[in-house]
């Protein structure tokens, strides 16, 4: 198939001659703008007199006195007293004597000190620590406040739960343990009743109260 247009018609071939050509104009014109200089008409004027003298002023001498220094302070005089002063007088008497003290009584001991050791527990004691108000009271306090749990009664558990603790001097409870368990949530119904009961009387050695161990029985039973 023959090309419609005529190879003359194709300006693709001089762009290049184009290009260049631009470009060496704008070149020059950069230069010719950074190398033109303008020149503007203006008159310098003098800063002085017609005849460029300057006028000099007459400042006349000035003298200057001294300040005036300030007034001496006068220091005060110290007077030296000696160490040694001689007292003529006294106006107040004091006495310095001293009230006499009564004699010492005199303490006779029965015999050597007894050393008592307070962290001991005393399985055997001569009076055995007790539930104030007796046995009566002590199953009085379990019948009100100890309750048969309901998964044992659900299971069917019967059994006697042993407890062990500590009554205190002061008839306090502590250090509450299981010897025998019977499982069904008794063995904790029974140490929680111990560890909320009121104070106990503590044992005695010699009539004097001791930490002893107690152990309890405790039974559960259904009807």
């Amino acid at each position: 198939m023959e090309n419609k247009k005529t190879p003359k018609a194709d300006i693709r071939k001089m762009s290049g001659m184009i290009f260049n050509l631009g470009l060496m104009l704008s070149v020059a014109a950069v230069l010719v703008a950074f190398e033109w200089k303008a020149y503007e008409d203006f008159e310098i004027k003098s800063l002085g007199t017609e005849d460029n003298t300057w006028d000099l002023l007459d400042i006349p001498n000035t003298v200057q006195t001294p300040p005036t220094p300030p007034p001496v302070i006068q220091q005060p005089e110290i007077e030296l007293v000696p160490d040694e002063v001689i007292i003529e007088k006294l106006d107040a008497v004091i006495d310095f004597s001293l009230e006499q003290e009564p004699a010492p009584t005199e303490i006779e001991f029965e015999g050597p000190p007894v050393v008592e050791d307070p962290d001991v527990i005393n399985d055997f004691v001569e009076v055995q620590a007790s539930f104030k108000g007796g046995m009566d009271q002590w199953y009085v306090y379990l019948k009100n406040n100890l309750k048969y749990p309901t998964q044992a009664r659900r299971m069917g558990i019967e059994g006697t739960a042993i407890v062990r603790f500590v009554v205190n001097t002061d008839g306090s409870i502590q250090d509450v343990e299981l010897v025998r368990t019977i499982g069904g949530g008794c063995d904790e119904v029974a140490m929680e009743v111990i560890k909320n009961s009121p104070n106990w009387n503590p044992g005695r050695i010699n009539g004097k109260a001791v930490r002893s161990r107690m152990t309890i029985p405790i039974k559960f039973r259904l009807n």
